[in-house]
């Protein structure tokens, strides 16, 4: 199928010479942004390609300034797809192949919907789906033959593959979901998981990704992952033994105690939501310090599947002081946020769009809202987290409302449904927003 479609678009190419020149100049714009990683080449598309409406106008669904890094890289690669979708006639071979896209799709369906069913069966979870959130298989013939590329942005979690002769990614599927399922745990309990920080002191010299030795929930969560995986891989227990010492050894130092914890919990009729805070709460931190200190970290680790930025909660672990911040402003310590806050902007060490947002809040309890609105003004303009932006818009609506400036209002309350992949909470707030002028909540005389 992939030789066959990409034989019939270098016929109608050739067949036009004004066509070939202007394939040249897309051949062109692709060389000069090579990374000298085919993997990679591919990835930045693929992450456009996810904030793109699709024809004919491959127009973006967000800001340029929202968007992932490698997607900006490759951007201006939109208006050269736009005009070649024209040009070649891209629309009638679609139509021409649709059935066999949606053959192929049926072909893999049953074992995704299989594993996913397992999955949930496995973790005794409700199987209603997630409200607000989505996971998303994309089977795309036309790619690099088994490479497999999964995204996490926002709420929602993608996969895109391209299947072989020889077998379909199966496992790397599952790898993703289980993050689907279980990032948002670790994210709700972020105090919890902070508990465990100093484990980050002894797998500074593992081989795996950075991104894990500098953010507790991250290594919390790709342990799990692991262990759950091990636990249902239908070998023996020798080899999960094996198993679960390699994922040590690579650095994921919890894989142990999670593989202990999930014989426990496999006998337990309770399911995963209700026995994760327990699971966590029984982490013995120093008799983890000690079994992680006696490791001896291989050489290399395998890459991580899931790429793209995690919810800002799961990177808090990275940046102390604003999440010292975050703490003193949950708590009323309002001139105490503001400090950290602005101390963390000064030093420009952590994040600008997360430390303009928190002045933001920090001055609207404090009644300035012509602060807070330029706060949030200057959030809108440098944040690329879409919680950040959709929440700053919401902020901006409630303030205008307050002004009495309804207008200006409702567009902001509309810009925040805009934003991408919306959470459950922005959508709610914004949509009550627009079916009604926002007034605060009547509060007690002594605050």
């Amino acid at each position: 199928m992939r030789a066959q479609i990409r034989a019939e678009i270098d016929k109608t190419v050739q067949s036009s010479e004004k066509l070939t020149e202007f394939t040249n100049s897309m051949c062109e714009f692709y060389r000069d942004h090579q990374t000298g990683d085919s993997g990679h080449d591919f990835a930045q598309y693929l992450s456009l390609a996810l904030f793109v409406e699709g024809p004919p106008r491959f127009k973006l669904t967000m800001k340029e300034a929202e968007l992932p890094p490698d997607a900006v890289y490759v951007i201006g690669f939109l208006p050269l797809v736009g005009d070649f979708y024209e040009k070649a006639q891209i629309h009638a071979l679609w139509m021409k192949h649709r059935a066999d896209y949606n053959g192929l799709i049926e072909r893999y369906h049953d074992s995704v919907a299989k594993m996913v069913f397992d999955t949930d069966i496995y973790l005794k979870l409700a199987l209603s789906g997630y409200l607000g959130r989505q996971f998303i298989v994309y089977v795309e013939p036309l790619g690099i033959p088994g490479l497999v590329n999964a995204r996490n942005y926002g709420d929602n979690y993608y996969v895109a593959l391209t299947p072989t002769e020889s077998g379909f990614p199966i496992e790397q599927i599952r790898h993703t979901y289980l993050h689907y399922v279980l990032d948002p745990m670790a994210m709700k309990r972020f105090s919890t998981v902070q508990r465990l920080q100093p484990l980050l002191e002894v797998v500074k010299t593992a081989p795996m990704d950075d991104s894990f030795k500098g953010d507790m929930a991250l290594l919390l969560t790709e342990s799990l992952i692991r262990a759950i995986e091990i636990r249902t891989s239908k070998t023996s227990l020798e080899d999960q033994k094996a198993a679960v010492l390699a994922s040590m050894e690579e650095g994921y130092v919890l894989t142990e105690y999670f593989s202990e914890a999930l014989v426990e919990f496999e006998k337990d009729p309770a399911g995963l939501r209700d026995t994760y805070a327990d699971m966590l709460y029984q982490i013995d931190l120093g008799k983890e310090k000690r079994r992680a200190s006696a490791v001896q970290f291989a050489a290399q680790a395998s890459p991580e599947l899931v790429m793209g930025p995690r919810q800002r909660k799961m990177a808090m672990a990275a940046q102390p002081t604003l999440r010292l911040a975050e703490q003193k402003l949950s708590t009323g310590d309002v001139s105490g946020a503001q400090k950290l806050a602005q101390q963390a902007l000064d030093e420009k060490k952590e994040d600008t769009g997360y430390a303009l947002f928190i002045l933001a809040r920090a001055s609207s309890m404090s009644r300035d809202l012509d602060g807070a609105r330029s706060y949030f003004e200057r959030t809108l303009e440098v944040s690329k987290d879409t919680r950040l932006v959709g929440w700053s818009h919401v902020y901006l609506g409630r303030i205008y409302d307050l002004q009495e400036d309804r207008e200006s209002a409702v567009e902001q309350y509309q810009a925040a449904l805009k934003t991408t992949d919306p959470s459950p909470e922005i959508k709610t707030a914004a949509e009550k927003g627009l079916n009604q002028a926002y007034e605060p909540p009547s509060q007690p005389k002594q605050q």
